[in-house]
């Protein structure tokens, strides 16, 4: 079974990530969708999109839920009929899910080192000064993560990740850190927790 494993963030924050390997077909037939997401899946022209889309729906299936328990607001956040807060995020042959009783935001990224080429468009280099190449790339796929997580959270037209979202100095190893959104004249802070899953970064974010 691809159900990959858990990680238990806090005592009430948990993510669980599904492993891709079935085909698309596979996956389509395992799981149970309302019209209107599969509506949404037939509107994906990447079989590597629509097999997260998927997985994510196997997720919530494992964890006891279904595809008729989520639902998206105006903005496209993602809800669960529960009240607890969920967050969602894929990255090649990786879906993730976290549920939580508190706000927070996910992302997950395969590490590649293209992100060195864009890293200068939103992140301060000054982070990556007398680093090796991979540890580059862990850092800046790090740092990618911690701003699509935040902006996950707050979800407003408008915020950009080099001039609005700030991480502070820190430690690859360490797996925290801490940043702020500086944005419609106030500053919000954010905790941050990271995990390497294989050759992909796990950030999850909540807000102080």
């Amino acid at each position: 079974m691809p159900f990959y494993k858990a990680i238990s963030i806090n005592e009430s924050t948990t993510a669980y990530f599904w492993k891709i390997s079935e085909d698309v077909t596979d996956l389509f037939r395992a799981v149970s969708l309302k019209d209107v997401t599969l509506f949404r899946y037939e509107g994906m022209k990447s079989e590597s999109h629509q097999k997260g889309f998927l997985a994510v729906r196997m997720l919530l299936q494992h964890l006891g839920y279904t595809d008729y328990d989520l639902s998206y607001d105006e903005q496209g956040k993602p809800h669960l009929n529960d009240g607890k807060h969920i967050s969602i995020s894929h990255s090649h042959e990786f879906s993730c899910i976290c549920i939580s009783d508190s706000l927070m935001g996910i992302d997950l990224e395969k590490c590649k080192d293209k992100i060195l080429r864009i890293a200068p468009r939103f992140l301060e280099m000054k982070h990556l000064e007398n680093l090796s190449d991979t540890e580059k790339i862990q850092k800046a796929t790090v740092i990618w993560g911690v701003k699509e997580s935040i902006f996950k959270i707050k979800n407003e037209v408008g915020i950009s990740f080099p001039e609005h979202i700030f991480e502070n100095e820190f430690d690859v190893a360490a797996g925290n850190c801490s940043a702020e959104l500086h944005f419609n004249n106030q500053i919000e802070k954010f905790t941050i927790q990271f995990y390497n899953i294989e050759e992909y970064i796990f950030v999850c974010a909540f807000p102080k």
